[in-house]
C-alpha cells in the first residue's frame, strides 16, 4: 500500500522557520509529481507548493512565494517544506500528496496519495 507519512510539524513564533519531511513508502517516487497542501480551521484545503517528478517544475501558491521551499530527495523518498519567515496565518494542518504525474499543479482533486497531515501553529 502506498503510504506517506509527514513529519512532526510544531509550534514557532511568528518570522521563525520549520522544515517539513514527508516519508513514502509503497511506490516509486521518482514516478510522482509530490505536493503540500494545507487546510486551516473554518477553511478549504488549499495547495501550497508542488514540484514534478523529475524536479523539472515547481509551484508555490502567491502567499508563501519567497518564504517557502519544497524539495525532494528521491534517494530517501522524502519531500521537504522549508518554511520561513511564518506568519500566523500559516498556521493550518499540513500534508504531503503524491500523484503518478510529470508534472505537478496544485489542485488536490489531482492527488490520490495522501498523508495524515500534521499541525503547524504561528503564533504572534
Amino acid at each position: 500500500a502506498q503510504v506517506l507519512v509527514e513529519s512532526v510539524g510544531g509550534l514557532v513564533q511568528a518570522g521563525g522557520s520549520l522544515r517539513l519531511s514527508c516519508t513514502a513508502s509503497g511506490l516509486t517516487v521518482e514516478d510522482y509529481a509530490r505536493g503540500w497542501f494545507r487546510q486551516a480551521p473554518g477553511k478549504e484545503r488549499e495547495g501550497v507548493s508542488c514540484i514534478g517528478r523529475r524536479n523539472n517544475n515547481t509551484y508555490y501558491q502567491d502567499s508563501v512565494k519567497g518564504r517557502f521551499t519544497i524539495t525532494r530527495d528521491n534517494a530517501r523518498n522524502t519531500l521537504y517544506l522549508q518554511m520561513s519567515s511564518l506568519r500566523p496565518e500559516d498556521t493550518a494542518m499540513y500534508y504531503c500528496a503524491g500523484a503518478r504525474f510529470y508534472r505537478c499543479g496544485l489542485s488536490d482533486g489531482q492527488y490520490p496519495y495522501w498523508g495524515q497531515g500534521t499541525q503547524v501553529t504561528v503564533s504572534s
